[in-house]
């Protein structure tokens, strides 16, 4: 056993490998004491890794000893594999990248997941190129499909000539996203030095390599030798990098394996080191669980709900295994909007739906004349942000279970109505009388507040109301007349302009004894209305118009 040995042990420990065979070679070139002393020397380096108790073999390719004892063993270890095939869609990092002539581009490197057919599309992760397959190969065989755990040949092609160099990963056009950060469980060997915060590395996962640094996660500064706990690992460049994934950390000189570990995150935020809750998420990402898995994922997002897209490609499952596996989990809410499905979490929308019923709560209290907020002005004031079309989806819910009321684009709560106490009442006979002392040349708003002494802001309030209960009706902005008055106006339209005749704004502003400055105005309310319409600088009684004031 030579020190590379031993480092080669710790990488496949590492790694995650739970079957193999130790071959003793040369076996015809030593006594068999020297074969006993290297075996036992085997067993205690195996015996705190991954492949503790596995078979030791001597063997001699000169004379044949051991070939079909390891035959054996070989044809035993794979037929009694029992590991269920990897659910996420395909994934092949790639090694080798070279030009075969009167073939073109051809590929190679081992499947992680899924299965691969020629004619199928693959998406060349960093850069997003999209490729199409050619034609498959395994171990220089052509085949219809290739899967999880082979060594692959692809042949490919692109509208450009591709970018590929080992490093890339061919995978599922599904699958779009890279990382420049990601949370794991790491595990540091036992004759490595510590792994100290802030340390820089060498990142080994697939056929990349990549300069990062490590920020420790635990309560220490440091993760030592012989021991495990959770990191953060920032990237020099992007990778794409998903749950599950095996990575090796070396020195930043590539002269030491340091230890290696999990991806448990690849999409997470930078961690508050004051976090009370952060040990606990990570805990929940490393067991694994789905459905508490998607929760920590959602709840951790910035955005309210997430695609599926998002969550099946951070739950490293295919799309239908998501569902099934989501199903009925108490955490996660599945929200259908305009037919897709949007996740979130029941925590989310508790909060989101708190926040709603307090902000509403608050603007009745400031604004008690006023019948409801904007729906969009609360839906870009509410955290989490919703995306429009989930709010929507959020506020029918709520409509449903009644907890909030929705008038046009206005959401109240259910109990608010505007009534106007005494004194506004008052105040709102003034604004009419004075409306009423010149029906067509009315004040404006800025003289009704100088002759009633009413304070703007709630003029305003009371003449909104005024304007929802039909009495008053608003032109212009700042400019509004009594209902009474428009509909005579309108009447009179109807009467005396049913043959068809144009109405010039000189015509309407003697008829009606006004002046340009309200005629205008008024005309164009009644354009917006659909009493008339406009032709150029004229305008004609709309024919059959029914149109409620």
């Amino acid at each position: 056993v030579m020190p590379q040995t031993v480092e080669h042990l710790d990488i496949l420990h590492l790694l995650g490998v739970r079957r193999g065979i130790f071959v003793i070679t040369k076996a015809d070139l030593v006594t068999a004491a020297r074969v006993a002393e290297v075996e036992a020397e085997i067993g205690r380096l195996a015996a705190a890794t991954s492949l503790a108790g596995a078979p030791i073999l001597p063997f001699s390719f000169i004379t044949g000893e051991g070939l079909e004892r390891l035959l054996v063993e070989i044809t035993q270890a794979l037929r009694s594999i029992d590991r269920i095939p990897p659910s996420g869609y395909f994934r092949l990092p790639v090694d080798r990248v070279f030009v075969l002539q009167g073939h073109g581009l051809v590929v190679t490197g081992t499947a992680l997941q899924g299965e691969i057919r020629a004619g199928d599309r693959v998406r060349c992760l960093p850069g997003g190129q999209l490729l199409r397959i050619r034609s498959v190969q395994v171990h220089g065989q052509p085949v219809s499909v290739a899967t999880w755990g082979q060594r692959v040949a692809l042949n490919v092609s692109g509208q450009e000539r591709p970018s590929l160099e080992r490093g890339h990963v061919l995978c599922d056009e599904r699958l779009t996203s890279t990382s420049e950060r990601f949370d794991a469980s790491l595990d540091v060997r036992p004759v490595a030095a510590a792994i100290k915060n802030h340390q820089r590395v060498r990142i080994h996962m697939g056929t990349a390599e990549r300069l990062g640094k490590i920020m420790v996660l635990d309560s220490h500064d440091s993760v030592p030798p012989g021991s495990s706990g959770f990191c953060q690992i920032v990237l020099s460049e992007p990778l794409p990098v998903l749950r599950g994934d095996h990575f090796i950390v070396r020195d930043e000189t590539a002269q030491t394996t340091l230890g290696g570990g999990m991806v448990i995150n690849p999409w997470p935020r930078v961690h508050r080191r004051d976090d009370p809750h952060r040990e606990d998420r990570l805990q929940i990402l490393r067991i694994g669980d789905p459905a508490a898995t998607a929760g920590v994922f959602l709840d951790d997002r910035d955005e309210f709900a997430s695609t599926g897209a998002a969550l099946h490609q951070f739950l490293n499952l295919r799309g239908e295994d998501a569902t099934e596996r989501l199903r009925g989990a108490t955490a996660v809410k599945v929200v259908r909007v305009d037919g897709d499905e949007l996740f979130t979490t029941e925590r989310k929308w508790n909060a989101l739906k708190e926040a709603l019923v307090s902000a509403l709560r608050e603007f009745h209290q400031a604004h008690p004349l006023e019948p409801g907020q904007e729906m969009e002005v609360l839906r870009e004031k509410l955290r989490p942000v919703a995306a429009p079309r989930m709010f929507r989806a959020f506020v029918e819910s709520l409509e449903a279970e009644r907890a909030i009321a929705r008038e046009g684009s206005l959401l109240r709560l259910p109990h608010h109505r505007v009534s106007l106490r005494q004194d506004e009442r008052q105040a709102a006979e003034q604004i009419t009388q004075l409306l009423a002392r010149h029906p067509l040349t009315p004040p404006d708003l800025a003289q009704i507040a100088r002759e009633t002494g009413i304070d703007r802001t709630r003029l305003g309030q009371v003449i909104r109301v005024l304007e929802r209960e039909r009495s008053v009706v608003k032109v212009a902005p700042d400019l509004y007349l009594l209902r009474d008055a428009v509909d005579v106006v309108v009447r009179t339209l109807r009467e005396e302009w049913a043959d068809g005749n144009d109405i010039t704004p000189a015509i309407f502003r003697d008829r009606f004894n006004t002046t340009r400055k309200y005629a205008i105005p008024l005309l164009e309310y009644l354009d917006a209305v659909g009493v008339t319409v406009r032709i150029g600088d004229r305008r004609r009684l709309r024919i059959a118009s029914s149109v409620r004031l």
